[in-house]
Parts: C-alpha cells; structure tokens; sequence
C-alpha cells in the first residue's frame, strides 16, 4: 500500500540521463506531471503506447525526453550526415503542433548532440531539403510535407526506431490518416510507436490496432473530460445578434485576452475585419495564411499587442499559450470532442480560465451533445437585449424554458353583455355602406366592358356573331360568341378565310 506521506515523485526518480535533467532544471521543472510520471518508463522500457491526457498536461515532454534518452547511444558531435540518420519520427497535424513539438525537442536535447528540424508545408521546401541532406535524427513534420520530402529523394527511414503520432484524432478528422498509413508502411517493422491524443475515439483505436503492437494504455484522466479548473458558460442568442453580443463582451473590462473560435476560414476573416471597425485589437489565423503571417499574428497575440485571436479548429490545435484566460465558441463545434480541445487552450497547468460559448436555437443539439460528453450542463444566461430566436429550447423538446412565445397576447374576457351584442350582430346581415367618392364609381373588379374579373369562369351574356352566310349578308349563321374570347386563326387550306 502506497504511503500518502510518501515525498512526490521527481524527475530524478525516473532513470533520466544527466544531460536531460540539466535541461529540465533549466526550465524550471522538478515534478512531472501525472502523463510524464506513468509514460516515460514505458517508453524508457521500448514498448508501444496508447497515452490520453488533457491538453496542456506535458504529454509532449512525455515522449520527447524518453526517445531522446533512448537515442542517446547513437548521439555523435561528427559534422557528417551519415553519422546523423533519422531516428525519431513525429508527426503532427498542424505547422503550429510541430513547431511546438519541435521547440520542446530543441529545449531538451541542448545538451546532447543530437540534430533536430521541423517540416511543415506553407514555406519554401528547398530551406529543409538542405537541412535534412545534413543529418537529422529527430524529424518533426506534418503528415503532407513529408510525403513531398520523400519524392524529393531526401528522405531515408532505414534507421527509425521510434514513430509518434501526436494529436492523433485531429488527423484522423482533418482526413491524414490515409498519408499516417502510407508513411508507416514505409517504415521498418521493427520499431517503437506511440500514439498520444487529448481525446480517444473508436476510429482511433482501430489505427491503433494497426500501428501498435501490444500497447500499454494510460489515461491520466477520465477520457474526454475536461479540466476542473475551467468555468463554462453559454449566452442564448439569436445568430443575427452573435456579432453585437461578441462586440459587447469584448470591450467589458473582464476581457483583456481571449481566443474566439470559428468553424470556417471565410467567418474567421470576416468576424476579425468587424471587430477591427468596432476599435477591437483583433487578428485572424486559419489555414489559407501563409507560415510568416499566422507567427506574426500568433506572436502578435502572446506580447498583448493583439487582444483578440479570431481562429479556426485546425489553426489552433496545439496552440500553446501561457495563462490565456478566455476562450469564447462563436460558433459552437459541431463534434463535441472539439469543444474539448479548443477550451484546452484555456485552463492548463492548474490555472483558472473561462469558456463561453454562443448558443443559437440551432445550435442546440450540438449543446447537448457536448453536455453528454464533459458530463456537466453548463449554465445559461440570457444577456438583456441579446435574447434567442423565439424557438430557442432547451432541452430540445422542452416547450417551457429558454423559450420567447411568438404567439399574440391572449384576448381580455369578454362581458355577457357584449356577447349577446355580437351574437345579435352576427344574426343581422351586414349593412353596405356606400361612400360619396366610391358612389357612381365603377368597382375594380368590373372591366370597361362589363367583364367580371371576380366570375372569369362564368358565362356572360352572349354576343351574337354577324357573319355572311354563302355571301350574302342578309342571312347570319346565328353563332354567338363571348365577347372576350380570342379569335383564332383559321387556315386558308381548310377553307378558312384567314381570320374570322
């Protein structure tokens, strides 16, 4: 049984070479986290793993300092590349996950000889091309930019022994994982995997079948929860008001830095163009920027000069940043599991933060469905002047409560007098009343030659037809004819005079 007074477990504790603690010293730490306490001896021990934890718990320390202990052998200060094959695969589905993966691989191998580069698309490929012909043995790259490498030639994966897939059911949603399969089966068969994600799927482990061999799994937290230290909140509010509701919050004094989330590129650039015009800080940062522009923006928004960072799901994966207090969902996700990681920004290492969602009538299903998820109803205030549509329920089904009524108010009683009034009035035929400008005039509906349009389908007096009979116009063929119908044409081969 495990002594409760026993002293916490340090990184000391955990078989790491000297080289590496110097570096852990240097940033501070001296307590792993939960994920790193249970994943590094599994790793330190060569064994595949399936690790969960919530984001901005150190899962990216977890696998970087094990693999860079276990390729530690092979380290060589020789400037040739041979000596500086590539070891380590990870790969990660955004350019702004590698290059945080690859800031922590930098930060902890400084005292080593061991070479590391970043390769992600969005910036010319000639630049990593170079570096890598020069001997890395830790490559960090998103899945479609290393597939461009191995065309280039400049690749070899002879000598990997260990493969990483962090933040595996992004890529599984961002449509990668037919690029994940194709990049293992170019590597050797005998090597180390681990898969490290926030959140686990079904879809997820099925790949996790494929990739791993016996994998060990370890979940920190209950899956897919969120943070403790994280207060949720929804605003009910009609769509067309979600802008002049955002505008409001924004310029409150509680808000100084906050994260706003977007479900496409094109509201991502249009709702930071209007909080600009409103006088907001505010930037954007998507997919379709270039790598120069979403750093700019991104560096813009950690010094304070930006208050406001406008983002989508896939831009913001793995975006780390120190105390960020607020995340606002102007538009709720549609994949609760989504909700997790884009309120994952706010919250970590223990710090209090805010998540505030704005919740069309719409939108509601999804609401509900991220509630099943976190299993937590988050409260709902209604903001005077901000209300939902009038057919904004919730829960769904619930006729009574978030509900606006669209309905007339309900008529005052009636006195007994003034029913058998109106009964009285009902029994009398109505007076017609004629007016002295509508007297003498003709009624709209009767044409200037008698025609009703009120009965068109009924037959009006007919008009007899006065027509030569063999010719001679003393006798008619006595047809008649209304007055309003189209003659037709009679062809003069059927004995037709032309037109009757």
């Amino acid at each position: 049984m495990t002594d409760p007074k026993a002293a916490p477990l340090r990184f000391t504790d955990l078989g790491l070479a000297p080289e590496l603690l110097r570096a852990i010293a240097d940033q501070g730490y001296t307590e792993p986290t939960p994920i790193q306490a249970q994943a590094i001896p599994v790793v330190l021990a060569g064994l595949d793993l399936m690790g969960g934890a919530q984001t901005g718990t150190g899962k990216t320390a977890a696998f970087t300092l094990p693999l860079l202990q276990r390729i530690l052998p092979f380290a060589s200060p020789s400037p040739s590349p041979a000596r500086h094959p590539v070891r380590v695969l990870m790969l990660a589905p955004t350019r702004e996950l590698a290059i945080q993966v690859h800031e922590s691989v930098k930060t902890y191998s400084k005292h080593v000889p061991i070479r590391s580069c970043c390769a992600y698309g969005g910036v010319d490929i000639k630049a990593q091309i170079a570096e890598i012909r020069c001997g890395v043995e830790v490559l960090v790259a998103t899945p479609g930019r290393l597939l461009d490498l191995v065309e280039q030639k400049c690749l070899h994966f002879n000598s990997v022994q260990a493969l990483v897939l962090d933040e595996a059911d992004r890529m599984l949603d961002m449509g990668f994982i037919p690029d994940v399969t194709r990049i293992i089966n170019m590597l050797p068969k005998q090597r180390q995997s681990l898969l490290f994600s926030a959140t686990f799927s079904e879809e997820i482990k099925k790949l996790a079948d494929k990739m791993l061999k016996a994998p060990e799994l370890i979940e920190v937290a209950q899956r897919n929860t969120v943070s403790e230290t994280i207060t949720h909140r929804v605003h009910p509010v009609a769509s067309e008001a979600k802008r002049a509701l955002l505008v409001k919050l924004l310029r409150s004094s509680d808000f100084n830095q906050v994260l706003v989330f977007t479900r496409t590129k094109l509201e991502t650039n249009r709702l930071a163009r209007e909080l600009q015009r409103a006088g907001i800080a505010a930037d954007s940062i998507h997919g379709d920027k270039s790598q120069l522009e979403r750093l700019k923006a991104l560096e813009a928004f950690k010094d304070g000069s930006v208050l406001v960072l406008v983002a989508t799901d896939v831009a913001a994966r793995g975006l780390d940043i120190d105390e960020l207090p607020h995340v606002i969902n102007f538009e709720i996700p549609r994949t609760p599991e989504d909700y997790i990681h884009r309120i994952g920004r706010t919250g970590r290492a223990g710090k209090a933060g805010t998540a505030i969602s704005l919740v069309s009538a719409s939108e509601v299903p999804y609401l509900v469905d991220i509630e099943k998820l976190i299993k937590i109803k988050v409260e709902q205030v209604v903001i005077a002047g901000f209300e939902p549509e009038y057919d904004y329920t919730y829960p769904p089904g619930d006729k009574h409560r978030h509900r606006r009524s669209a309905a007339a108010p309900a008529p005052a009683p009636v006195s007994p007098e003034a029913a058998r009034s109106e009964r009285s009035a009902e029994r009398s035929p109505p007076r017609k009343s004629v007016s002295k400008h509508s007297a003498g005039r003709r009624p709209s509906h009767i044409a200037a030659d008698g025609f009703d349009f009120s009965k068109p389908y009924e037959s009006a007096e007919p008009h007899p037809v006065a027509a030569a009979v063999d010719g001679d116009p003393t006798k008619t063929s006595g047809r008649t004819e209304h007055p309003h119908k189209r003659r037709r044409a009679v062809a003069a081969l059927l004995g037709g005079l032309g037109r009757e």
